[in-house]
Formats: C-alpha cells, sequence, structure tokens
C-alpha cells in the first residue's frame, strides 16, 4: 500500500480518504485543529501543525509518503504555501483538490472584494444588520464597525476583539435555502459578508439573499502557489491510482 498524506479539513478531504482508503491506500489526514470537535474522517488521522515546510518535509520522509494532497480550506493560505516548499524539498509529489468557487448569476447583487479589511469598509455603504459569515479567524476587521449590528456565524466562538453590536451564533453546516431564508427574516439581515468558499455546504445564504433582494459581500479567494490543482475527488484518486 501507498501512503498518502491528505491536508485536511474540508467534505472533500473526508470523502477522499475513504474513496483512497477503499483503493487499498494507507491514508493519513492530517487536521489543523482550530476546530474543537471536527468532522474526522476514515483512516489515520493527526491534527495540529507540522512546524513550517521543513519540518513538514522532515514529517513526509519520515513517514514515507509517496503523494501529498492538499485538500485544505480555500483560504488556508499557510499550510498551501508550506506544502508546496515541504513537497519540493522532500521530492513528494503534491496535488492540490479544490472546490470551485461559486459564480454570481441573475438576480445576484455581489460586491467582490480582495479581503476581509475591504469587506468592512464597504459595509455601512450597503446595509446596518449584517450576517458575518466568514468564519471566526480575522473578525477583529469589522471590530471598528459601529454604525451596525452583526450577526456572526461560526462553528466555535470566535476571539477579542469583535464588533461591539454583534450576536454570536454558533452552527455548522450544511444549510438550507429555507433555513437561512428564515434565519435572514427572524433578524432583519439587510446584507451578508462571506468568503468565496465554493461548494454546496454554504451556498444556501447567497441563494436566500438573492431571493429576498439583498447584497452580498463577498471576499476573494487569495493567490495560490503553483501546483496542479484539480476540482473532483474522482480526479485524484484517478492519478493517485495510476502512480501508485
Amino acid at each position: 500500500m501507498s501512503r498518502v498524506l491528505i491536508l485536511g479539513g474540508t467534505a472533500e478531504a473526508r470523502e477522499l480518504a475513504a474513496e483512497l482508503l477503499g483503493q487499498g491506500h494507507h491514508v493519513i489526514t492530517s487536521l489543523a485543529g482550530r476546530v474543537a470537535r471536527p468532522r474526522l474522517p476514515v483512516g489515520d488521522v493527526r491534527i495540529g501543525g507540522f512546524g513550517g515546510p521543513d519540518a513538514l518535509a522532515a514529517w513526509l520522509r519520515e513517514h514515507e509518503i509517496a503523494a501529498m494532497v492538499d485538500a485544505t480550506h480555500p483560504f488556508a493560505e499557510r499550510i498551501s504555501a508550506s506544502a508546496v516548499r515541504a513537497a519540493e524539498h522532500a521530492k513528494v509529489p503534491l496535488l492540490r483538490l479544490e472546490r470551485p468557487g461559486w459564480t454570481e448569476g441573475p438576480g445576484d447583487q455581489w460586491l467582490w472584494v480582495d479581503g476581509l479589511d475591504q469587506a468592512a469598509v464597504r459595509v455601512p455603504e450597503l446595509g446596518s444588520r449584517v450576517l458575518l459569515t466568514t468564519g471566526r479567524q480575522g473578525l477583529s476587521a469589522f471590530a471598528g464597525v459601529s454604525d451596525a449590528w452583526f450577526l456572526i456565524r461560526c462553528v466555535d466562538p470566535p476571539d477579542d476583539p469583535l464588533p461591539s453590536r454583534r450576536e454570536i451564533l454558533l452552527d455548522r453546516g450544511p444549510y438550507t435555502l429555507d433555513g437561512e431564508l428564515a434565519l435572514i427574516d427572524h433578524h432583519d439581515i439587510e446584507i451578508v459578508v462571506t468568503k468565496d468558499s465554493g461548494g454546496n455546504h454554504t451556498r444556501a445564504k447567497l441563494d436566500a439573499a438573492r431571493q429576498r433582494g439583498l447584497p452580498a459581500i463577498v471576499v476573494r479567494r487569495p493567490p495560490r502557489p503553483g501546483v496542479e490543482t484539480v476540482v473532483a475527488v474522482h480526479e485524484v484518486v484517478v492519478r493517485v491510482g495510476r502512480r501508485y
């Protein structure tokens, strides 16, 4: 059996672990450890960072990893950059599995920005009651926005600083259109702020915003280092199967 390391934490990573395990590979999934109760994949699991690209490269060599798949969140920049450097140092093939981003459709009112700081600046222009769904990292960007109320939805409790006018909603997707419409109506939401995470698990908030005629601020994905990238789990399974 070949040993495959999956840098995980996404639904696609869990699906990939199951598929590769079913093909007879020895699968190890690494999770960052930022979520208190993560959804665990099948196979072996390690939790916590590696300590940088050099440490990751040493870990790859020590555990005789035949291939590494970066299936982390589209906004997990640091580990993806470390993976590229570690793969080069350890001479281990690296493949990026990344779900496609969301596409704006008829009736959508999306404002694209390049980061959370830009999103915070634009919020007061578009509404005063905000559904903020960018995760618990980086919420300090909105701490200085005093003329808006935020419903902050995230999996685990966020750390300060936070907006002074806010309510915290601890919840985990997938979400439904009916549920998101009810949430928007109950809290009189006027604007949705999110990252371009892609996938179907959290898309419903944008569909609900369109149905209610609400604008959405969408943070673009950060640039990625040059690495072969596929968008579907079966593409990874085929590539790994051909080589190992």
